[in-house]
């Protein structure tokens, strides 16, 4: 049973700052000094000569690295839970290492974005290099993993596809994934959950942020809103794209139609005509509307290639918005990558 308090490990646990110039200057002004845990096995220091395979992990949205020693009732911290395994030899050592990207939205998504920040990269160029410096990894593709939970286990997801020349191996808890079917449905709420702010999602971001969270029902809805379409579909100068015009369900504001006729968008569930520069029934929405978000994470989840095989054209219309941020996973280069 574990204790309801801290126990010592069998191994250890460094903790760093690590000083990111990808993160520097990110369009939310966060820090770009990042903490950073590394965990070593049991045995580590006593066996000067020995190199050990590497586990990134990554977590959820609105998590960073300091809540991995939060205990919940009748169950240890990850971090005790690891040491107890290798302590135990149920696994072979490995290095863990803890990686915070967290943002003031709640999370990154673990993609670069204007609208963010370059976590992608920071994961992959900067951190990944900085800890096989500073400690006996074995600094190939094959001994290195990446794992997490809900946008972490998204993030461990698309990580290797993006990068198999730095990760070998994969595990996802709960990733997110099957966007249509978990992230549509709740695109009406946010359209009625921003009336109360005249379809600013910026109005209400300011009122979030001038008292204590989740004290309204719609914060949690409207948090995840927000975050999601900074990572995915964020303009190049960095602002997201939402539904601005809750009145009729459509772009409104943005489009210049929905909002001054009244006719409601096409693209929103239960609506029946299009407003004019989203296009006709059947086309590829214009810029400023939420469906560019909707698009970008179907094709993020659909259109990903497992490494080594043949690049998948896009069939996307070119009024769609080609941003690094949109195309995440389709057929997109990051820096220093060896695939597509």
């Amino acid at each position: 049973m574990p204790l309801p308090w801290s126990t010592e490990l069998a191994g250890r646990i460094d903790e760093h700052v690590i000083s990111s110039d990808l993160l520097r200057g990110n369009p939310l002004g966060d820090p770009y000094e990042r903490p950073l845990l590394v965990y070593t096995p049991p045995g580590y220091d006593d066996a000067p000569g020995r190199r050990y395979p590497a586990v990134y992990v990554v977590q959820g949205y609105t998590g960073h690295v300091v809540m991995w020693r939060g205990r919940s009732p009748f169950r240890q911290p990850f971090p005790g839970t690891a040491d107890a395994m290798f302590a135990r030899a149920e696994a072979p050592p490995a290095i863990v290492v803890y990686v915070d990207a967290w943002t003031a939205y709640g999370g990154s998504q673990f993609v670069d974005s204007p609208g963010t920040g370059q976590y992608h990269s920071y994961l992959c160029d900067e951190v990944v290099p900085w800890v096989d410096a500073r400690y006996r990894t074995i600094p190939d593709a094959a001994h290195r993993a990446i794992t997490g939970k809900s946008s972490g286990g998204f993030g461990a997801m698309i990580t290797p596809m993006l990068r198999p020349d730095l990760f070998g191996a994969l595990a996802t808890h709960a990733g997110d994934a099957y966007y249509e079917y978990c992230y549509l449905p709740e695109f009406p709420q946010v359209v009625r959950d921003l009336r109360n702010y005249g379809g600013d999602i910026f109005r209400w971001w300011d009122d979030f942020r001038s008292r204590v969270a989740y004290t309204k029902p719609e914060d949690s809805n409207l948090v995840a809103a927000l975050g999601v379409a900074a990572a995915f579909s964020a303009r190049p100068d960095g602002t997201p794209e939402l539904p601005m015009d809750p009145e009729t369900a459509c772009c409104g504001r943005m489009c210049g139609n929905g909002g001054s006729t009244g006719t409601r968008c096409a693209w929103f569930p239960g609506t029946r005509t299009p407003c004019g520069p989203c296009g006709p029934s059947g086309s590829t929405p214009g810029t400023g509307t939420t469906s560019t978000w909707i698009s970008a994470r179907r094709r993020s989840a659909r259109r990903w290639r497992r490494p080594g095989s043949p690049t998948r054209r896009s069939t996307t219309s070119s009024s769609t918005p080609r941003t690094r941020a949109s195309t995440t996973g389709i057929r997109c280069r990051w820096p220093g990558s060896a695939s597509g």
